[in-house]
């Protein structure tokens, strides 16, 4: 068939036993003549019953094919993050509110797919060139990681970036105001908050001179992290042991250190793999009965002792809002990267109480959260 030209003749006795014998005949009228005053006119004059039928039937068939082509015409977002779905539900429900403020809503007029690498950085090539093989409407690349691999793949399709980092220093942008190309996002200036953690530790246990630091040597953000954590420690007077780790088991063997290191606390660097679990890490130093300070607060709702930094989810919400932005036609290069407005001291006393710490009030008093 195409486009209705070639279609077959039926005389009216044939189509009276096409209409009792076919199992399409639910759906055909009882008139045996059913013509559009002006399909003649408009074939030509040569129109015959059987076309007329034949376009019925073309009818029931192509309907629910173009419905579901309608569904699939939606624009897509690919949500980029190198972590695993069951510890982000609700850093992509933070992104999907975004897009619905700026007035998109998941399923209706957008459709927004969730690739997650599960930890494996190797894995972002593959996920990101699928993407872009896809010629996804715009790509969400959530963690450096993510957003570096994003960068690397595409100059043509929008990428809205969420990173901890300075996104000029790792090469996303070439200026706040003015990101230029083809990507934009948002920065939550953790890595730079580093040395203020540090001073809060320091607030927080004055007595301790000699302080571990955790960080990826692999990650993007490691050199400059480390330089602004020494930095400080020598304003600060502290003595800083600098602890690698890339994996989780890295970690466990970091903290059997620590003693040997004569530690007293802890500071945790950002990065993915130790926002992956949450958890560990407090579990890990509640067995060592060793304080730490974190980036997230995530760290001390699951029993660190002390967290400063922004607001992840409200980073994330903003990506969501960007990502919408972008697909109402705005660019990329013209959207000035964010930078956050909203930071949050979280304080687990729980957890002080089991240090046998005092939280100074002056410490207390300016809390975001105190977990009780």
């Amino acid at each position: 068939m195409n486009s209705g030209r070639h279609m077959l003749a039926m005389s009216s006795s044939e189509f009276d036993s096409f209409r009792t014998t076919s199992p399409f005949s639910h759906s055909l009228p009882d008139r045996k003549v059913v013509i559009f005053p002006d399909c003649r006119a408009i074939l030509g004059g040569r129109v015959q019953l059987r076309n007329f039928i034949a376009l019925l039937l073309f009818g029931a068939v192509t309907w629910p094919l173009v419905a579901h082509s309608q569904q699939s015409a939606l624009p897509v977002i690919g949500f980029l993050n190198g972590g695993i779905p069951n510890g982000y539900g609700d850093l992509h429900t933070a992104f999907s509110k975004g897009v619905r403020e700026a007035g998109y809503i998941e399923g209706q007029n957008v459709t927004i797919e969730y690739y997650w690498e599960e930890g494996h950085d190797e894995r972002l090539p593959a996920l990101v060139a699928d993407l872009v093989r896809r010629q996804v409407s715009v790509i969400a690349a959530t963690g450096t990681p993510a957003a570096l691999a994003a960068k690397a793949a595409t100059t043509t399709i929008p990428i809205v970036f969420e990173t901890a980092g300075d996104p000029i220093k790792l090469g996303l942008i070439a200026s706040l105001s003015r990101p230029g190309g083809n990507i934009t996002g948002i920065s939550q200036l953790s890595s730079e908050l580093v040395s203020k953690r540090l001073g809060l530790l320091h607030d927080l246990i004055p007595t301790a001179t000699t302080i571990g630091f955790f960080v990826n040597p692999i990650d993007p953000r490691a050199e400059s992290q480390t330089t602004d954590t020494q930095e400080a420690a020598r304003a600060l007077g502290l003595k800083i042991h600098v602890l690698n780790a890339s994996t989780e088991a890295e970690i466990s063997t970091a903290f059997a250190t620590l003693p040997e290191l004569k530690a007293e606390a802890l500071l945790v660097g950002t990065g993915e793999l130790f926002r992956r679990r949450p958890e560990l890490i407090p579990t890990l130093a509640a067995r060592q009965g060793m304080p730490a300070i974190y980036q997230y607060r995530e760290y001390a709702t699951e029993g660190g002792l002390i967290s400063y930094g922004t607001s992840l989810t409200d980073a994330y919400r903003l990506a969501g809002v960007y990502a919408g932005r972008v697909l109402k036609g705005e660019k990329p290069a013209e959207l000035p990267a964010l930078r956050p407005t909203k930071f949050e001291l979280v304080i687990n006393l729980k957890t002080a109480k089991a240090l046998g710490i005092t939280i100074p009030p002056g410490v207390l008093a300016i809390a975001d959260e105190v977990i009780e």
